[in-house]
């Protein structure tokens, strides 16, 4: 597999520095990217510079992930327009753990010579004064060539506070360091990120007294919806690869619901389909777009990948259970700690004893116990039974006058559907 040449064919390729491609050609190469510990689980934002690593990984080369456990207390000026909030040293070090986590579902950290491996550039940027730093890295590069980075001349008309200016020379000396002392040839990372990557390897030619350069840097396209808007997040907010953080079934759904415009790209850079296995998918999908098949393969790919198989699983079921053809054998299959996933975001109303056994109907049922939530009086319960519009555990019920169902969900909750709409109820 040749790694450049796999960039190039998914759309993932977007600048790189003379000799990039040669020195990837011409031995297994050492090359990172940098994570900021801002918060406590990546997200899938950063899956785009993660698949990097992996398909680096995937052509014998070396993946380095560095946690920016002492640039992570400054924060990266590109693509803001304000100061990042200051994190503890404590936090920090947990967001740290969770992001180890999340990317050994990704690569192989155990693979022998191109095993991937994590650093945290505290590690050495605890040992180093401030007077140190000026002497080793401040006297090699430039004000004038820091000021004309894109991302410190966006900032300087809005303000840029001295932090977050030096940014950029730290996270060269990062680069100069893994150079030195893990042998590491090359950085990469998103398209925002070539201000700082290149600093990085004119800090280390320029330290090395070296006309030609000695370390590369390589960056891929940020992933931006088909209307130009950002991608990677929803209506709640942030799509987390922590599955605590976001549950299977959010995440299945966040790719089942891209638009098919965006597909022919997000299936290039997030799944690892082969360019055959991507063609025919594309093919069928034309043929019969409202099966959304390029979605389903994104989503099964990247879900298994972030939750397991059995985390995609489930997705599948609980989609199924609010938006598909769910019967109530489906229902039944549903284990009691699978349904707080499923039903995540479905509204909930809890009901008494004493409530239920006040209920002499299905009407009754149906307007109590919502709470007015579903059906506002007993009238408009019984009017959407009689137009065959109400399903108790996917059953349709019609008769107004029908008993209370008998059979719960794993003895506590009832599926009420209006339409499309769901709604649980729940005995205590």
């Amino acid at each position: 597999m040749n790694f450049i040449e796999e960039l190039r064919w998914r759309g993932m390729l977007q600048d790189m520095t003379p000799g990039t491609e040669e020195q990837l050609q011409s031995q297994m190469t050492a090359a990172y990217i940098g994570f900021d510990p801002t918060a406590a689980s990546l997200h899938i934002g950063n899956l785009a510079t993660i698949m990097l690593l992996v398909h680096l990984q995937r052509a014998g080369h070396k993946p380095y992930a560095l946690v920016g456990g002492a640039t992570g207390m400054i924060g990266d000026p590109s693509g803001r327009s304000t100061e990042r909030d200051y994190l503890s040293e404590e936090v920090l070090r947990k967001n740290q753990a969770g992001i180890r986590a999340q990317l050994t579902r990704f690569l192989d950290f155990d693979a022998g010579d191109n095993a991937a491996e994590m650093v945290n550039n505290y590690d050495w940027f605890k040992g180093i004064t401030f007077l140190d730093f000026l002497r080793e890295a401040g006297q090699h590069i430039t004000v004038n060539y820091m000021v004309a980075k894109d991302s410190v001349k966006k900032r300087l008309e809005t303000g840029l506070s001295f932090m977050e200016f030096s940014y950029q020379l730290l996270q060269g000396y990062d680069f100069y360091w893994l150079y030195k002392n893990k042998g590491i040839r090359l950085q990469m990372g998103g398209s925002d990120q070539w201000g700082n990557i290149t600093t990085g390897t004119e800090l280390i030619r320029r330290k090395e007294g070296r006309e030609e350069y000695q370390a590369f840097a390589l960056t891929t396209p940020l992933v931006t919806k088909s209307d130009g808007t950002k991608f990677g997040k929803s209506a709640g907010g942030n799509i987390w690869l922590d599955p605590a953080m976001t549950s299977p079934y959010q995440f299945y759904q966040f790719w089942l619901n891209a638009a098919d415009a965006d597909c022919a790209r997000l299936i290039r850079v997030f799944t690892l389909l082969s360019r055959e296995e991507i063609e025919e998918t594309e093919r069928l999908h034309a043929e019969a777009p409202h099966l959304r098949l390029l979605q389903k393969a994104i989503a099964k790919d990247v879900t298994i990948r972030v939750h397991s198989e059995s985390g995609y699983e489930l997705a599948v079921k609980a989609s199924d259970v609010l938006f598909g053809k769910a019967t109530l054998e489906t229902l039944r299959s549903i284990q009691i700690d699978e349904f707080d996933v499923i039903f995540e975001g479905v509204p909930q109303t809890q009901i008494s004893a004493d409530e239920l056994a006040s209920c002499k109907d299905i009407t009754d049922l149906l307007s109590i116990a919502s709470r007015g939530e579903v059906y506002a009086s007993k009238g408009e319960a019984r009017r959407a039974l009689t137009q065959n519009a109400v399903s108790i555990n996917k059953e349709k019920v019609s008769d107004p006058a029908a008993p209370v169902p008998t059979e719960w969900l794993q003895e506590r909750y009832l599926l009420i559907s209006k339409g499309k709409k769901n709604h649980l109820l729940k005995k205590v």
